[in-house]
């Protein structure tokens, strides 16, 4: 099978990283651009780190574009409680070598599709905030592309950040509901926090394997997921640290690896007390399905695909 041609949207944290090296160097993504915007860490932060992850993975060829320095109407909530305060576990990571590009990611977005319309993949790991953006120039703009595959919401309603919201769509709201209302469930498919906590934690004994692999690559993955263990450890209770980007990157490269899904009409609250919510309506009455959404993944499959990455 020929590479996947991929346009990547991140807030490079650390999971954001694991998620980049598996597009570049698992044999099975062709990443044509990388764009990034701000979420869990500021864009510029976010793009250095998006510029690390590919030289870690040897592909310093790959162009990295800047976008939005903050969500569409509210002021930027990072998660570096969770990541580090440089998204990457605070392990001092050198400078890359390579420069982003001047490019706008709106403008990256917007005309990559329109050059090779139905040839590109989008997957989005971040706030949807870049997307909106372009979408609000072209609303057709969907259309476009392959496939989408966003790392996004909680469609159980249990949330991270907030009792019942994931982080990416908490954190521009507005922008996750524009995305919802430009999108069809044959071409928009949503992986979200829900699976990541069920097929994609990764335990005290996936660390060691991680460790013991003793590659650069599986290094770097291990130690910059440093303070995202403390953290799943103290407030989610998981048993070990979960990988919702790459578990969402997975799906989009192994499509085959989802085990369960469903089409649903989905919107996103804006309300304050419910920000960010997934209002998931599957009465026979709801309006026509906008999404796909992945309820189940191969976690054995899943892991196999990081580990051989």
């Amino acid at each position: 099978m020929p590479a996947l041609p991929l346009i990547i949207d991140t807030d490079t944290g650390s999971d954001d990283a694991v998620a980049l090296l598996m597009a570049a160097a698992s044999g099975l993504g062709d990443i044509q651009a990388v764009t990034t915007v701000a979420g869990n860490v500021p864009v510029e932060t976010g793009t250095r780190n998006a510029l690390i992850s590919l030289e870690t993975a040897g592909r310093t060829d790959i162009p990295v574009h800047p976008g939005c320095i903050r969500p569409m109407v509210r002021d930027l909530s990072t998660a570096q409680h969770v990541h580090g305060e440089d998204g990457m576990g605070d392990i001092g990571l050198p400078d890359p070598t390579a420069r982003p590009k001047e490019t706008h990611a709106v403008e990256v977005l917007l005309s990559l599709p329109r050059a090779r319309p139905g040839e590109l993949t989008l997957v989005t790991l971040a706030p949807l905030t870049n997307i909106a953006a372009a979408l609000l120039r072209d609303p057709e703009l969907f259309s476009r592309y392959r496939q989408v595959y966003c790392m996004a919401g909680a469609a159980d309603l249990c949330g991270n950040i907030s009792p019942t919201a994931e982080f990416n769509v908490w954190a521009d709201p507005e922008a996750a509901r524009i995305v919802t209302q430009a999108a069809t469930p044959g071409r928009v498919t949503w992986t979200g926090w829900d699976v990541s906590r069920r097929n994609a934690v990764m335990t005290p004994a996936d660390q060691q394997r991680l460790e013991e692999l003793d590659t650069p690559m599986a290094t770097f993955a291990h130690r910059i997921n440093r303070t995202v263990a403390d953290w799943a450890r103290e407030v989610t209770g998981l048993a070990g640290y979960d990988l919702p980007d790459p578990v969402a990157m997975a799906v989009a490269l192994q499509p085959d690896l989802i085990t369960e899904q469903e089409q649903a009409h989905v919107d996103i609250s804006v309300a304050d007390d419910t920000r960010g919510q997934m209002v998931i309506d599957r009465r026979v009455s709801a309006p026509a399905p906008n999404l796909t959404l992945v309820r189940g993944v191969n976690e054995a499959g899943f892991k196999q695909l990081l580990f051989d990455t």
